[in-house]
């Protein structure tokens, strides 16, 4: 410790690229290649190479890999360097050393143990050709290098930690306010949470700093377009208040739109929404001079508990946790809002807080005094149970506490590369894993009911169960009251190996556990209340059965089977941790303590009920196994009852239906011909005579028929005789027009080939002219007089024949 400031306790020294796995060893880096211990080529147990690597003179404590895969960055207690991975080629050298580039970074800030310590490293997912590297330090410093630009000075340096001011007076502050643990970056798609970072400190108080962008970022064109969305949608909403926090909101808005309106001008002409959505490169934007504000202490609400026999232990790590599906565009305005953020502390708390007002881009400026503080809603605290664990064991001595084993915790989160709900948590006493599917689908079900007075969401988070805390790990020796801390965890991401966690202990003991691939969580866990009712009302039902007792019942009843908890193992996690205390240094005989005999008699007596619940749900199993065998018969025998009577109506009852249905047709026009009897003999019941409007209708249908077939048989003026002589006109006429199209063709045809000299066409054309222009002059003149008689004219004939020209 130097200044006041402790070192950090993080440890992650195993990373996977692919199928490679490297380990740090003091300052030493080993590679080796899983595919080949996978298929058998490698018979040596030990690692194939050792990364050369001459600038690395400190103790290795973190390993980050890139997100290309081509760097990895190392961070020791107080200083930084970055590694250039060696190609895939590497195993097939002969020696055992792989040279490899190795380079300081920030020397001048990250050099001796004068400087601060570093608290956690970590690539940036937006930085340009992923050579942003983010250094945070105890001091609250987060220092951002771009590896392809400048390795010593950063690019950008966020504080989140203020100066001390200089003050006469005495102020009480606990030194853990100060020091920073961990950091993380925000997720979402439509927000400002992939702008945000959030920072924790040792005294468990959260910070969050928005916007933040690397100097030279890579961002998504689709991200740009839905913030501006966001925007927009916020500042139309304000615009209809009235509030007297409208201005300072307007305002802030305005800062917004400006940030956001510099990311558009960034993007190449022709980027429209919605479109195939591509990264480009843009820098932060410089249109505002003010630098971003921290955002913090949040409040937790309700305050967190502490753990019963704890005193409070030191905040180790932060994590964000968003669910963000890309085939869920339907929801998708619900389920990306939300956000879990989760906190771990040394005496094995975890305080899993609900994002629910999410951070927002502020600037530090003298005219926003406002002070509110932002909030997280706290869903639940976890206890990992090491307090229990410990005190069941008493300390080897009577000065010492056996809780003080827990000052040298520091509980660490990764994320599970394949499923979004998975966490693993590693410290100094094992592993344990935590499953958020279940809270993730009850928000996301609560959020996607229509419902505005937040009923459904209160009714969805109390029917959750919370998070599933599985132990994985346990490396808490009873016998010698002490423990191989976790140094590293790796879960693979490779299509060439199978999907398992690695877990690598203080004393390089590797230890992995096969998992398995769960299926879409929409589809495994989707609630069988929430049928959208909108799809099935408007279409119809033609197999909707009749009202009343149904026709047949099953044995099975309505619901699903659900298999017991005992028998179901999903995740293909063990039930019970498995035990990794290593081996004593010396060879001494097994004594038998009293401690050893409780450890083992809480061991059986866990079994025991194991098996008791195995054998229950054994026995309810083959209960329902049995009940589906007789289902199964029912439904035999109802199918050859439906056989036969689908026969009886094919064979003897079709004809019957069919002589039926003929005697009802016979039927129903006998009734219609009585129908239309009675109707006549009602009407000349009612008006025997003709109405007025009846004798002018039928004096109408007279004059109609005279006019259309005649007075009499040679009557000329009939419709039907005129149209009979313009017949026979026709045909008459016919054979003459055809005779003359026939030589107007051979005419033209005979000009055609002939043709008319050069001269011989330019006088035509000469004296053609001369009489359309005197034709137009005629036009023009009747036209005058038509004006001046008030008189309408037809259209002229050259209008005429060019309607075209109208």
């Amino acid at each position: 410790m130097e200044d006041g400031l402790p070192l950090s306790g993080r440890r992650q020294i195993m990373v996977l690229k692919d199928s490679d796995l490297i380990v740090a060893a003091g300052c030493e880096l080993r590679i080796t290649s899983l595919s080949d211990s996978k298929l058998g080529k490698s018979t040596n147990k030990s690692f194939k190479k050792i990364l050369n690597t001459p600038n690395i003179q400190f103790g290795i404590h973190q390993l980050a890999l890139n997100p290309s895969g081509k760097l990895i960055a190392v961070a020791g207690a107080y200083q930084v360097a970055v590694v250039v991975l060696p190609r895939a080629g590497y195993s097939k050298l002969v020696p055992s050393s792989v040279d490899c580039k190795s380079i300081q970074v920030g020397s001048f800030y990250h050099h001796s143990h004068s400087s601060a310590p570093i608290a956690k490293i970590e690539w940036h997912p937006w930085g340009e050709a992923g050579s942003t590297l983010m250094v945070m330090t105890v001091d609250g410093k987060l220092r951002e290098y771009d590896i392809s630009v400048d390795t010593e000075e950063p690019q950008q340096v966020l504080s989140f930690v203020p100066e001390k001011k200089t003050s006469k007076s005495y102020l009480a502050e606990d030194p853990a306010e100060r020091e920073v643990a961990s950091f993380t970056l925000g997720k979402g798609k439509a927000d400002w949470g992939p702008l945000t970072v959030y920072a924790v400190m040792r005294s468990g108080d959260i910070y969050a700093i928005c916007p933040y962008m690397p100097q030279n970022a890579s961002v998504p064109s689709s991200y740009v377009h839905a913030l501006e969305c966001f925007i927009s949608a916020k500042q139309e909403f304000l615009s209809q208040g009235t509030s007297s926090g409208t201005s300072a909101l307007s305002t802030l808005y305005d800062y917004q739109r400006k940030y956001v309106t510099a990311l558009l001008k960034q993007l190449p002409p022709g980027t429209v929404y919605p479109a195939i959505s591509r990264s480009f490169s843009m820098h932060p934007p410089m249109t505002i001079k003010s630098q971003p504000m921290r955002q913090g202490p949040f409040l937790l609400q309700p305050s967190p508990r502490s753990l019963e026999d704890s005193e409070g232990g030191d905040a180790t790590d932060i994590a964000y946790l968003a669910f963000i599906r890309d085939d869920d565009d339907e929801y998708a305005g619900e389920t990306e809002r939300l956000g879990i953020v989760i906190v771990t502390h040394q005496d094995g708390k975890v305080d899993v807080c609900l994002d629910v007002e999410k951070v927002e881009a502020r600037w530090e400026s003298k005219q926003d005094k406002s002070q509110d503080l932002p909030m997280l809603a706290v869903y639940e605290c976890i206890d990992l149970g090491l307090i229990s664990m410990l005190k069941q064991t008493s300390p080897l001595s009577s000065g010492t506490a056996i809780l003080d084993l827990l000052q040298a915790n520091h509980p660490v989160l990764l994320m599970d590369p394949i499923h979004d709900d998975t966490v693993y948590v590693y410290h100094a006493f094992g592993v344990h894993v935590l499953d958020f599917g279940d809270l993730l689908q009850c928000l996301t079900n609560g959020l996607r009911a229509d419902d505005d007075d937040g009923v459904a969401l209160n009714q969805a988070l109390q029917k959750s169960a919370g998070t599933h805390v599985v132990p994985l790990l346990n490396t808490y020796s009873v016998d010698r009251r002490c423990s191989n801390p976790i140094v590293a965890i790796s879960v693979p991401n490779d299509v060439y190996l199978s999907y398992s966690i690695l877990i690598l202990t203080s004393v390089f003991r590797f230890t992995s556990f096969p998992l398995n691939l769960r299926t879409d969580l929409s589809l495994s866990r989707t609630a069988p209340d929430l049928i959208d009712k909108n799809k099935t009302s408007g279409t119809e039902d033609f197999l909707a059965p009749i009202e009343g007792p149904s026709a047949y019942i099953s044995l099975l009843g309505t619901e699903p089977f659900v298999p017991p908890p005992s028998l179901s193992r999903p995740s293909g996690l063990p039930s019970n941790p498995r035990i990794a205390v290593g081996t004593p240094n010396t060879k001494t005989e097994f004594v038998l303590t009293p401690e050893a005999l409780r450890y083992l008699g809480s061991t059986i007596e866990g079994l025991t009920s194991q098996i008791h619940e195995i054998i229950l749900a054994y026995k309810a199993t083959e209960v329902r196994a049995e009940l589906q065998a007789k289902e199964f018969e029912r439904q035999q025998q109802k199918c050859s009852a439906m056989l036969n009577l689908i026969e009886q109506l094919d064979a003897s009852r079709n004809n019957e239906v069919t002589e039926r249905l003929e005697r009802i047709r016979e039927a129903y026009r006998a009734l219609a011909s009585r129908l239309d009897h009675r109707l006549q003999t009602l009407m000349q019941q009612a008006s025997p005579k003709l109405s007025e409007y009846e004798t002018k209708w039928f004096e109408e249908l007279r004059r109609m028929k005279a006019e259309i077939a005649g007075a009499g048989r040679y009557d000329e003026q009939s419709l039907a005789a005129r149209t009979s002589l313009l017949k026979r006109e026709y045909d008459r006429m016919l054979p003459g027009l055809n005779d003359m199209a026939a030589k107007e063709a051979e005419r033209k045809k005979h000009m055609g080939e002939s043709g008319l000299g050069l001269s011989q066409a330019f006088q035509f054309g000469e004296r053609s002219n001369q009489e359309r222009t005197k034709i137009a002059e005629l036009e023009e003149e009747i036209v005058k007089m038509a004006s001046k008689l008030e008189l309408s004219l037809a259209r002229p004939p050259s209008l005429r024949e060019n309607p075209q020209n109208d």
